[in-house]
């Protein structure tokens, strides 16, 4: 998910000695992270639906799981930061992907307990884990390298982001919504509704603990390799000092879009699956409409490219307003259609998605010269908006229905509309 676009570490190490780019293989490992983190994100657009038919929730309750996941940028972000500063990038990608693989592990409790507040206990642990390696794989991917091909570099470990949020919906479709039961959880109670979840959980469990499995794997590499990236550490400020860049307009403003860009890109993600199950747009099974998630985020992967190459012709600010607006009217156009009128332009919004993340944070980090760092660790407390804006799109998807609930995001493209005009 593009959310792993900002820099995000907030500390002062540089590497020393041996250089950066006589480690191509740990740059290849640094690849695999963003596309595992990227792809375990996306898998929360199939879990939605997976877990509201189990424990019959409204959508105010089932967009709880984007809730409890990316709380975690909010509280962990920082602390991160300071971890970096204690033991270096390849320690602290270890304990990220060994709290990764804990979060995965806590499934299988969560599927024994048939409680839905323990699958979103697991989910923010794994995504503490999740925002701890991006907090270091950012900056280390432009440390691996000669800095004048650090964006190219930047570029290129996005680019396995968004092909992990293509590749793990699909294959999370076919082995968790394609065993969804013909039984209707809402008509059990008792034992017997909690024998159904447990059961109906384990493809859930089965699929995280493989997770688990890869994750046991890469941090015993990166631990074997803990010594290769020679560290040393600089003094750094206090932790919450980064906050006082919220004074800057522009800064403020940019981080604004930031909590607004991936709360609308998480709220209509996660209602792909259900709005594709409508009778009136296409009326597909669970396991169909999963099926067709990854076209929101190839759109997203597409338009990295195209955006790359506007972006070099075209103000920042004038690409962002163009393709905030243009999810604004396709956002419209799917919500006053049917059919797959309703359906493609819901799913060609990823397309609008792809540049906003890295545009918006390279429009809010201009003039911030040697608290650039600073300004990204806060960059990264904002992402939280992925927790409160869906669920909040749920409950209006409660009362006045899908199509009219996609009104919120809309709002949302129109405020980093206007932040393009502004900082253009």
């Amino acid at each position: 998910m593009h959310v792993g676009s900002s820099t995000a570490n907030g500390s002062d190490l540089r590497t020393t000695g041996q250089q950066g780019y006589d480690l191509p293989d740990l740059r290849m490992f640094v690849f695999a992270l963003f596309f595992v983190f990227g792809g375990i994100t996306s898998l929360n657009d199939v879990i939605i639906p997976k877990l509201k038919e189990l424990f019959s929730l409204n959508y105010t309750q089932a967009l709880m799981v984007q809730s409890a996941f990316f709380a975690a940028y909010f509280f962990i972000s920082l602390p991160a930061a300071a971890l970096v500063r204690r033991l270096g990038y390849m320690r602290t990608a270890t304990v990220g992907l060994m709290t990764m693989m804990a979060g995965c592990l806590l499934f299988i409790p969560a599927s024994a307990s048939a409680t839905f507040g323990v699958f979103l206990a697991a989910l923010f642990v794994l995504a503490s884990g999740i925002t701890i390696v991006q907090v270091v794989a950012n900056p280390l991917i432009s440390l691996l390298g000669p800095p004048r091909t650090a964006h190219a570099r930047l570029t290129f470990a996005q680019a396995f982001n968004s092909l992990g949020t293509t590749v793990f919906p699909y294959v999370g479709s076919v082995i968790i919504l394609g065993g969804l039961a013909n039984t209707n959880a809402s008509q059990l109670s008792g034992a017997a509704l909690d024998a159904y979840r447990a059961a109906e959980t384990q493809m859930v469990v089965r699929t995280y603990l493989g997770l688990a499995a890869v994750l046991a794997i890469v941090a015993a590499v990166v631990w074997g390799r803990r010594n290769r990236l020679k560290e040393a550490s600089e003094p750094s400020k206090g932790m919450f000092e980064a906050f006082t860049l919220l004074s800057r307009p522009r800064f403020a403003l940019g981080a604004g879009s930031i909590f607004l860009y991936v709360g609308a890109e998480v709220a209509v993600g996660s209602l792909i699956v259900n709005y594709l199950m409508k009778a009136d747009v296409l009326g597909l099974s669970a396991e169909a409409a999963g099926k067709h998630v990854p076209f929101y985020w190839a759109g997203a992967l597409f338009g990295r490219f195209v955006g790359a190459y506007l972006l070099t012709r075209v103000s920042p600010g004038k690409v962002l307003a163009g393709a905030a607006s243009g999810a604004i009217a396709l956002i419209i156009i799917s919500a006053t259609g049917t059919g797959s009128v309703a359906a493609w332009s819901l799913l060609a919004i990823g397309l609008m998605n792809s540049i906003m993340f890295p545009t918006i944070f390279s429009l809010a980090s201009e003039g911030l010269g040697v608290r650039a760092a600073e300004g990204s660790g806060v960059i990264a407390t904002a992402i939280v908006g992925g927790a409160i804006i869906p669920p909040l799109t749920g409950a209006l998807a409660d009362v006045a229905g899908l199509q009219a609930a996609l009104a919120l995001p809309a709002a949302c493209y129109a405020a980093i509309a206007l932040y393009g005009v502004y900082a253009r």
